[in-house]
């Protein structure tokens, strides 16, 4: 161990430790730090013999550093050195240091929250800041802060970060101090390429860079891509191209069984060289030996989740600049490398400095369902470096309410024993739900095989989506091919833990089922937010029960079913529709039966818009999707009238035929609302107070009606003026009269929905009146359109006498010609008004 870099601050985290709780260590990749740092802290005296625990994000780098320090002390794992994952278990009563994955360090804060006998909580490569990581770390602040008084030794804390800001974690952790090891770097060569564009052929470039990385170099090469896909169309170009002699092509991704993982980070024989194909899960962490050159594609495929969907899609990124030096850095581990970057160097200057932390995109169900079963209903009472996002938080407490592992009484929101349940099962919420579901309806073999499924992200056929092919493959009803063999041995020894940990809960697991209970049925508690309904009928389209539309392919064998559940969901963001890739078709029968408990019943009188008409039908549906209606025939009156004043609210007063004599009845009293005339308390007419006020002056004409056609004859005049009172109505009258007697004795009617009310007249009319006609009382003048004889404007004016004293004698002399039958006298203030032509001459 003398040979690493990290010894030589090994003095500094004793001496730091030693002084103090909390250490915060930044040492970037192939410094030692994983395997040299516990190792050194294992005798020191403030530990008092009690155990350390270190973090490790991935499962196979967990079991590698394991028994790489078990190496170091010529011991076997399970003696000193020990490891805890999913599935596997190596520790004795001896074990001074445990090596586990982060679903173990939730579990065992749960179990005990004082982490009594732990002295040192290592979190290692906390720069990843996965979800369970970040829970895992403020779990563990609380839990000091609970239980520290209670200790006989303090616990102390250590975060290892490669490429993650270190002020920023030693701030959560009370300024505690920070130690950096340079490492041991040799200089890597980047060579970038040509400018990254959106949607180019990725599996190309990526080969045609792995060529020349082959020709120009002589070591192995470590070859980072997106994900599994881009991994496996790599490897059938690259494989047919190079002898299998010389060059040795591997992939490396978690889904890969730890055997297989193992196979690709260890030595190439004598005289080959090898190609690791890997993910980001090569990033740090795992040492792999060989390496000198490294290909970056620059793109990480990462899980987003969507509030809005309610949904987690694979979304691929861009790197951040700190992920694409720690890639660069794998190639210079044991001696000068070369990167070979697919993006230009412009580019790398714009990426952002550090990837977005897991918890800010991902599904919180399982983290709000852990904070709960610890004991704390609201995340923001627990210290985080990242807070979680409120929507995304919502949309879990929405999810835990559906599968019945939470209840919400005025806002509080409690976790409940079924909830309790499903937080001691390692698996997402969704699993635990139907897991337990499962053993409760004698179904639990079949629920672990569904769950063993679930958790493999790729198993089966990519053109068919049904799971029960799936399920025919890990039973060995059907053939599957060598390389699936492993796979599904896998599934088997995930299937028998599953079991064993429901023998826990009681219920049974017979095989044959007196329940009919099916996959579908299982799915349908698992994901009650994604049954689904064909649209048509044998068709590939389908509306889930969230709102939500999605799809299988147009030659998919479960088109035949005209409900299923989807387990497995793709798209793109921002979609409206979504793909399914995994599903199990799902009988209705089932609604009635198992899954009746999902069925809502409700009574729906409303308007049917796309019939113009009232209906009203009980409905039994499941979210969004209605599985049947029934015509009800003993609606209420009220129900009726309270379902017409809901689409008048949602359509608007356009339903309505309005004449103009309502409309100008409406601005009149509008008017004298604005003036505040006496009576007083003149009703809100306009749109939005009619709107608001429908159950005072439409509700008690709606008897009777029940179509677009009744509607329309209601009697709006009538209807409204209920709304005034009788000195109201007088008030109206003679305060804003419908017309105005004007000079020549006519009645002329008075256009209110215009502002100020507008009096048309012609101009001949209006002889001998010197004032400006007014109404309510004189608060309120009139706007003249004097017209010509053709009864078109002439002048439009709220100040007559200054017309007639001014601009009149222009009107005059042009019109005088034009109208020669019409008077026009000198002085209009002293003529006779009339309405008619002027007297022939006798």
């Amino acid at each position: 161990m003398a040979d690493l870099p990290i010894q030589s601050v090994i003095p500094d985290i004793r001496s730091a430790l030693a002084g103090g709780n909390e250490l915060v260590l930044e040492a970037p990749p192939g410094a030692g730090k994983t395997t040299g740092v516990p190792l050194a802290l294992l005798e020191e005296s403030w530990l008092e013999n009690q155990r350390i625990v270190m973090l490790e994000p991935r499962r196979i780098a967990a079991k590698s550093a394991a028994e790489r320090m078990a190496e170091l002390l010529g011991e076997r794992v399970g003696v000193t050195v020990g490891y805890r994952m999913r599935m596997e278990t190596v520790i004795s009563q001896t074990t001074r240091i445990e090596v586990v994955t982060e679903g173990v360090l939730t579990r065992m804060l749960q179990d005990d929250p004082s982490l009594d006998g732990i002295g040192l909580l290592i979190f290692d490569e906390f720069h990843e800041r996965s979800l369970d990581a970040d829970l895992g770390l403020a779990l563990t602040l609380e839990s000091r802060k609970l239980f520290g008084d209670l200790r006989n030794a303090p616990l102390k804390l250590l975060l290892m970060s490669a490429t993650l800001d270190g002020s920023r974690v030693s701030e959560l952790l009370n300024g505690a101090p920070v130690v950096r090891s340079l490492g041991r770097q040799f200089p890597v060569a980047i060579r970038y390429g040509e400018a990254y564009r959106p949607n180019q052929f990725l599996i190309e470039r990526v080969c045609v860079a792995v060529r020349q990385a082959l020709a120009e170099n002589s070591g192995s090469i470590l070859v980072f891509l997106p994900g599994q896909a881009e991994i496996r169309r790599c490897l059938a170009v690259l494989c047919a191209e190079y002898p299998s002699e010389s060059v040795i092509f591997a992939p490396l991704y978690g889904d890969l069984s730890l055997a297989e993982q193992r196979r690709a980070i260890a030595p190439s024989p004598s005289g080959a060289r090898k190609v690791v194909l890997a993910t980001s899960i090569a990033e740090s962490s795992l040492t792999i030996d060989g390496i000198s050159v490294v290909v970056d594609c620059g793109l990480s495929r990462v899980p987003s989740f969507d509030p809005r969907t309610g949904m987690s899609r694979l979304d691929t990124r861009r790197l951040s600049r700190a992920s694409a030096d720690q890639r660069a850095g794998r190639a210079g581990r044991l001696g000068e490398g070369v990167c070979y970057r697919l993006w230009s160097e412009a580019q790398n200057n714009e990426l952002l400095a550090f990837s977005e932390p897991e918890i800010a995109q991902a599904d919180l169900a399982s983290l709000y369902l852990q904070i709960l079963r610890w004991g704390i209903d609201d995340a923001a009472k627990l210290r985080w470096m990242d807070p979680p996002p409120a929507a995304a938080f919502q949309q879990a407490v929405d999810l835990l309410l559906k599968l019945g592992a939470v209840t919400k009484v005025n806002g509080l929101v409690n976790i409940t024993a079924h909830g309790e349940a499903m937080a001691g099962l390692p698996v997402h919420p969704r699993l635990a739900h139907m897991l337990l579901k499962g053993q409760a309806l004698a179904s639990g073999v079949l629920a672990c095989e569904l769950a063993a499924i679930l958790s493999e992200r790729s198993f089966g056929p990519k053109d068919d989506a049904d799971i029960q092919l799936r399920l025919a493959m890990m039973r060995g009803d059907l053939h599957v091919d060598r390389q699936s063999q492993g796979l599904i041995g896998r599934l088997k020894k995930q299937q028998q833990q599953f079991l064993r940990l429901l023998s826990k809960h009681g219920g049974s697991d017979r095989t044959t089922l007196e329940l009919d209970v099916d996959a579908g049925v299982l799915l349908a508690f698992a994901y009650p937010d994604r049954i689904a309904k064909q649209r048509r009928e044998r068709g590939s389209d389908y509306v889930l029960s969230n709102g939500r539309a999605a799809s299988l392919q147009i030659a998919d064998g479960l088109n035949y079913s005209p409900y299923l559940v989807a387990a497995s969901l793709g798209g793109v963001a921002g979609n409206r529709s979504d793909s399914i890739y995994l599903a199990a078709a799902l009988d209705s029968r089932h609604f009635e039966g198992a899954l009746a408990d999902m069925v809502t019943t409700q009574s729906h009188a409303e308007w049917d818009e796309t019939k113009g008409r009232f209906i009203a039908e009980r409905r039994y549906s499941l979210g969004a999707i209605v599985l049947k209606s029934e015509t009800l025939r003993d609606v209420s009156a009220e129900e009726q009238r309270a379902a017409l004043l809901d689409f008048v609210r949602r359509r608007g007063l356009g339903v309505f035929e309005w004449s103009e004599l309502v409309q100008q009845w409406r601005a009149r009293v509008s008017l004298l609302g604005r003036l505040d005339c006496a009576p007083g308390n003149w009703p809100d007419v306009s749109d939005e107070g009619l709107l608001a006020a429908l159950d005072v002056w439409l509700s008690p004409y709606l008897d009777g009606v029940n179509s677009l056609q009744g509607i329309k004859r209601l009697d709006l005049s009538r209807i409204l003026a209920s709304l005034l009172d009788w000195p109201q109505q007088q008030a109206l009258n003679a305060l804003a009269p419908e017309s105005f007697v004007v000079p020549s004795g006519s009645a002329r009617k008075i256009d209110y929905c215009q502002s100020p009310p507008v009096l048309a007249v012609k101009l001949q009319e209006m002889f001998g009146c010197q004032d400006t006609p007014t109404i309510a009382n004189g608060r309120q003048a009139l706007t003249v359109h004097l017209l010509s004889p053709a009864r078109r404007p002439l002048q439009v004016t709220q100040d007559l006498a200054g017309f007639w004293r001014g601009s009149y004698q222009d009107v005059k002399k042009e019109m005088k010609g034009r109208y020669p039958k019409h008077p026009w006298p000198d002085d209009p203030t002293t003529a006779v008004a009339t309405a008619r032509l002027k007297p022939k001459p006798t």
